[in-house]
């Protein structure tokens, strides 16, 4: 029950500022319309502010009033319209930016011709090591790589497909175990298209303003073009009325899509795990639906500050990744979470509950080691270094968190004995 208690909070925690801060995304999209409809009026950074504030809240509040109204029902059936708009703004996106190249694909290929520009197996990262610890350093300290996509990926996935309510409040409304296992593997399967579409999207982008379009207007942050706003200057100035709507209802409807799971999931968890057991549990289901929407209004509430400060920091600090701050934010945590799962699932007498709280608290720690976080956090309040790091360790990237988490959790949770149950006496 402590283990339960313990992995609950981090699941609210970690889910409530990974989903606040991907409120900030479709936020973007209309900073980018708001400047090309004003290109004499740019936005200074605090009107930035309160303009991508006003949006996220009134996103949020129409999410959570069919999400509180719906429940889980309208979680899944609005996903399933969202999910049709998303596949068709990225289908006709691919289709547009194929078309405004000469030569289509084969035409890109031409200028992809730098020797990083389509590798894609990369053994170093930035910079090459003779070693082979070096090798393995160089790319555990490089965001984007085969091997971040193969095993990085892979444990982020187990983590949010296993342990995140997000993923399993669906897979428990299937009618048996067999079509929730068919849906999560489907649902896997889904993602190879859409990640292939972002990827083309990416590629493309590069080639039509690297080498087809000279356009000096395009966004940038600290000098350099801006890489998290340079799709929507595209969808905004390039794209026709119809299929500029169609891409921006595609963010909209993604963004939405993810927070209205996000609302039920924290809610649902919240009030199992605590509100019911610190309160008397309602009577009827009626009351029970009531107290799980009013907390569904109340994680809003929460989800809309996280917003609000990621919107004020990515304002006043643009050149951050948008992409490294959702998925760092939760590749803190989830490793523990993993890796008490593990060893749930697959030891009968090892874990206990003291040694679960300190195998998931050791996670949490190595990692923050790991990714420089103490010398970050003590950076920004003392502007040094809180310690030195050895040469030999690797300042891990996001993709690789959940891994490192995952692997400390369990190696110290199999070191705890679990105590032997009690007996039933005979009658």
């Amino acid at each position: 029950p402590r283990t339960r208690s313990i992995a609950s909070m981090v699941f609210l925690f970690t889910r409530s500022l990974a989903s606040g801060s991907r409120l900030w995304v479709p936020t973007l999209l209309l900073l980018v319309i708001w400047n090309k409809l004003n290109p004499d009026h740019p936005l200074t950074n605090w009107e930035q502010f309160w303009f991508t504030g006003a949006a996220l809240v009134i996103i949020s509040l129409l999410t959570a009033a069919y999400t509180a109204v719906g429940g889980i029902k309208a979680v899944i059936w609005t996903d399933v319209l969202q999910i049709a708009v998303l596949f068709g703004a990225l289908g006709f996106s691919v289709w547009y930016l194929l078309g405004h190249i000469p030569g289509g694909w084969e035409g890109a290929k031409t200028h992809l011709t730098q020797a990083h520009d389509l590798r894609l197996w990369q053994w170093e990262g930035d910079h090459p090591a003779d070693t082979t610890w070096g090798k393995i350093k160089s790319v555990l300290e490089t965001e984007y790589t085969v091997w971040a996509a193969l095993f990085g990926s892979l444990f982020v996935t187990l983590a949010t497909h296993g342990t995140d309510q997000d993923m399993v409040q669906r897979m428990l409304t299937a009618k048996n175990k067999r079509q929730s296992a068919v849906a999560t593997i489907l649902s896997g399967v889904a993602d190879i298209p859409v990640t292939y579409a972002v990827l083309t999207i990416g590629i493309l982008l590069s080639v039509y303003y690297g080498h087809v379009v000279n356009d000096p207007s395009l966004p940038t942050a600290g000098g350099k073009p801006d890489s998290t706003r340079i799709f929507p200057y595209f969808v905004v100035d390039v794209m026709p009325g119809g299929l500029r709507g169609l891409v921006i209802a595609g963010v909209l409807a993604t963004t939405m899509g993810s927070l209205g799971t996000a609302m039920n999931s924290l809610a649902t968890s919240y009030c199992r795990d605590f509100h019911f057991r610190w309160f008397k549990t309602p009577d009827d289901d009626a009351k029970r639906v009531k107290v799980i929407k009013l907390s569904t209004v109340g994680f809003t509430l929460i989800l809309i500050l996280v917003g609000l400060s990621t919107a004020f920091v990515k304002a006043h600090h643009p050149e951050l990744s948008i992409i490294g701050i959702i998925l760092g934010s939760f590749g803190y945590t989830y490793g523990a979470l993993l890796g008490v799962f593990i060893v749930a699932l697959f030891t009968r007498s090892r874990g206990s509950e003291t040694g679960n709280a300190i195998a998931m608290v050791a996670g949490v720690i190595v990692v923050a080691i790991l990714s420089n976080l103490p010398n970050q956090l003590w950076g920004m309040i003392a502007g040094g270094k809180f310690y030195e790091n050895p040469s030999w360790m690797p300042i891990i990237e996001f993709p690789w968190r959940i891994m490192a988490g995952t692997l400390v959790t369990v190696a110290v949770a199999l070191c705890f004995k679990t105590p032997a149950r009690p007996t039933e006496s005979n009658g």
